[in-house]
């Protein structure tokens, strides 16, 4: 069975997409940027919006059960390689070791976002 968790406050564009789907323990979450609770972009400093962007997958994790902790991968896309230092020392904020998988992407979004997150986690009363 398919469950798609969201509260009213739940981040979410105006897009056609699901901010989360669950099936069983597996929790898949979709792309999160640099928006308000709106779906409004707020543009900011690529570590402003990286960490918006982390705090808005944070969110969208609890709703569905789940938390940073329980993430077993990430795809991250940074806009300008130049970033890249500065995403490496960000990260470990909020993924401890050892790390969830990850794949990082860069020169890939357009002018509006600097950053975005998706991930698989694990519901937190998972025995996964």
């Amino acid at each position: 069975m398919i469950e798609y968790p969201s509260a009213p406050d739940t981040p979410r564009s105006h897009l056609p997409f699901s901010p989360a789907t669950k099936v069983g323990d597996l929790i898949f979450v979709s792309g999160q940027a640099s928006v308000d609770a709106t779906g409004k972009i707020v543009s900011d400093s690529f570590e402003g919006e990286m960490r918006r962007s982390i705090e808005n997958l944070r969110k969208v994790l609890e709703d569905a059960g789940s938390d940073l902790a329980h993430v077993v991968q990430t795809r991250n896309y940074v806009r300008d390689d130049a970033d890249l230092a500065l995403y490496n020392r960000i990260y470990p904020e909020y993924f401890q070791a050892p790390f969830p998988a990850r794949t990082t992407i860069t020169n890939c979004l357009g002018a509006a976002l600097r950053y975005e997150i998706d991930c698989i986690a694990v519901a937190k009363n998972s025995k996964a």
